[in-house]
């Protein structure tokens, strides 16, 4: 990866900038932790946003033009999905709802929905 940057020390802060937004994508409910969960922590999502902000103001100057248009991106892409985040996660907890159900009429058939497909509806034919 070093090859990709200038030096050392940019690839290391692209790293940096990395974890950061790895951890923000977890908070926000994008990407699952170790064990499979999926977590939802606007204000976790939101601080490191601005953490990443915080970088950007006090780095002003002083990073190469890759460096800069790398954390811009990030810092943009980022505030992109924390708009969006909440409407993922409603749906990400309707489609777990439904698994639910689902899995638990599978487990407990008899407690399920029940369909009678014994009659004809009316206007059908026999």
């Amino acid at each position: 990866m070093a090859d990709m940057f200038a030096d050392e020390d940019s690839a290391r802060f692209f790293q940096m900038m990395q974890m950061l937004q790895r951890s923000t994508l977890l908070q926000m409910g994008y990407l699952p932790d170790q064990s499979g969960a999926f977590h939802y922590n606007l204000g976790e999502a939101r601080e490191g946003i601005e953490v990443l902000r915080m970088f950007q103001r006090k780095t002003d100057g002083n990073l190469n033009d890759q460096e800069t248009q790398m954390l811009r991106a990030v810092i943009s892409e980022l505030q992109m999905q924390f708009t969006k985040a909440p409407q993922r996660h409603r749906q990400r907890e309707e489609e777990q709802a439904q698994s639910d159900v689902i899995r638990e009429t599978f487990s407990q058939p008899q407690d399920g929905p029940i369909e009678d497909l014994s009659t004809a509806a009316v206007g059908e034919e026999e």
